[in-house]
């Protein structure tokens, strides 16, 4: 008798990604270690005023996504913990750069236990160089001219230099 075929275990990594960062390729190359399938998801952001509509975010986020068979990005709205559940998740991915960040991500994991238990918070930190590399700092760091190409993949250096040279203000 064989055993039962198992199911991809499927991971969602929820996030504005205003824009995509290295740290957050780093994140999503080494949960895609972790698991069979991994789901970026783009939050649609009503909360947040983006530099980029969800459309440009969208964008950025799937060019970074196709060196990696397995992952993709969707958007989504509304709690997380429906996203994953909808899509079958049996994992949220977090990313903590640094304590500061624990307290928050700590109370979010809790809340969301108790909204989805079936779904596990598995927090990953990126590796040392891009530890404090924050979607915040690169915006505004690349608007007020600063250079943050060492920060970003080179598709979306270029669209923040265009959205600089349109002379948008953080």
């Amino acid at each position: 008798m064989s055993a039962p075929a198992r199911r991809p275990v499927v991971a969602v990594y929820p996030g504005t990604f205003d824009p995509i960062t290295l740290g957050h390729e780093d994140i999503v190359r080494r949960a895609r270690e972790l698991f069979d399938e991994v789901i970026i998801a783009v939050a649609i952001a009503h909360h947040k005023k983006t530099l980029f509509s969800l459309e440009e975010r969208l964008a950025m986020v799937r060019e970074s996504a196709r060196q990696w068979p397995g992952v993709r990005a969707e958007p989504f709205d509304g709690l997380v913990s429906h996203f994953v559940q909808a899509k079958g998740g049996k994992a949220m991915v977090r990313g903590l750069r640094a304590v500061t960040d624990f307290d928050y991500e700590f109370q979010l994991a809790g809340m969301n236990s108790k909204l989805a238990p079936e779904v596990e918070t598995v927090f990953l930190t990126p590796s040392g160089r891009y530890q404090f590399v924050s979607s915040t700092f690169v915006r505004e760091i690349a608007l007020l001219g600063g250079d943050v190409a060492q920060f970003v993949s080179p598709h979306v250096w270029a669209k923040l230099m265009a959205r600089k040279n349109a002379g948008t203000k953080p």
